[in-house]
């Protein structure tokens, strides 16, 4: 490849950096598959753009190198919301069954660690830990709005600070604009993007969804709060199907023969669970929240599925099955 070489050497140089004992000659031939001669050129390549070099004798009496002070070189400066980004895609691609670019995704981080000051990274892994927390994936993909970056930053500040924020929120259908002091939880991230927050207002006192796209503005108040140990945002998130809250419901559905072996490679809900019918149907239960979002969701397989219970979703997907009814060919599962 055109760029292997120089690869080669970035690699080599992190190597040679994050081994205690150093690497030898032979190492490098081994690593690389390369002649000896290969392996020192490459190492005097090293050698002249690190001139830090350390030149070491192990015990066997068998030269090895490694690298002092790479770090001072400034050349890599990796912040807090680049290693969140960067796990939310490995998490995402988890979530769509695409584990080998996922463990690519983890490799890249564990490079990137190499390089980093271990005070830095000390500081990043306080911070990245508290956001992670702060950051899930909703259960559901499709397009999704504009969101200001400002605004979504001043709200990860917050999260981090555990500060309470004053939003200017437009509220969806009526447009009513609202100012609602709350305590700033995290985010949900799916079709439609949402932070997740403790209202204060003293007629809520409970966890609510407020749009990003419907925020135009947030104030820091300086107040702390204090996180509540028996919430979870990882836990709000799995109760439902999307990002919608509500009661939880037994949920079971029935899977045609001619999609069962589709709807099995589907990833619905955490709590699913499946069970192949003598008949060849699938047949799916899971315990969930967000039944209008599902309906929504379920009307992508058409005829192929149906609803055994709760009989409030066989309410909600009526009007759906008699409009399939009258026209087959809407709804159809495409893949």
């Amino acid at each position: 490849m055109r760029f292997e070489k120089a690869e080669n050497l970035l690699h080599m140089a992190m190597w040679m950096e994050t081994s205690f004992a150093g690497i030898s000659l032979s190492d490098i031939q081994q690593e690389y598959s390369v002649s000896r001669r290969t392996a020192e050129r490459m190492r005097d390549s090293i050698v002249r753009m690190f001139p830090s070099t350390e030149e070491i004798i192990s015990s066997d009496r068998t030269k090895r190198w490694r690298l002092n002070n790479t770090r001072q070189l400034g050349l890599l400066d990796v912040s807090v919301d680049e290693f969140s980004a960067l796990n939310i895609a490995r998490e995402s691609m988890q979530r769509e069954g695409l584990e080998q670019q996922a463990r690519r995704l983890g490799g890249i981080e564990a490079k990137l660690r190499t390089v980093i000051e271990k005070g830095q990274l000390r500081r990043i892994d306080t911070d990245l830990g508290a956001l992670l927390e702060a950051e899930g994936l909703a259960m559901r993909s499709g397009p999704t709005p504009n969101i200001d970056t400002k605004i979504l930053q001043t709200l990860r500040t917050s999260v981090l600070k555990c500060e309470k924020v004053l939003i200017h929120y437009k509220a969806r259908g009526s447009n009513r604009l609202s100012r609602q002091r709350v305590c700033p939880y995290g985010f949900l991230y799916g079709s439609r993007h949402y932070l997740v927050a403790f209202s204060t207002n003293p007629k809520v006192k409970d966890y609510r969804l407020y749009s990003l796209s419907n925020i135009e503005r947030v104030e820091p108040l300086g107040d702390p709060f204090e996180l509540r140990e028996d919430f979870s945002l990882a836990g709000y998130a799995e109760n439902s199907f999307g990002v919608f809250q509500g009661k939880l419901f037994d949920i079971s559905l029935k899977f045609s023969e001619s999609v069962a072996a589709d709807a099995k490679e589907f990833r619905f809900h955490p709590s699913q669970k499946f069970e192949e019918m003598k008949d060849g149907s699938l047949l799916l239960r899971m315990r969930a929240s967000g039944l209008r979002e599902l309906a929504w969701h379920l009307f992508t397989w058409g005829s192929e599925v149906k609803v055994l219970k709760p009989n409030i979703l066989k309410s909600i997907m009526e009007p759906i099955r008699i409009a399939i009814s009258k026209n087959p060919n809407w709804g159809l599962l495409d893949s």
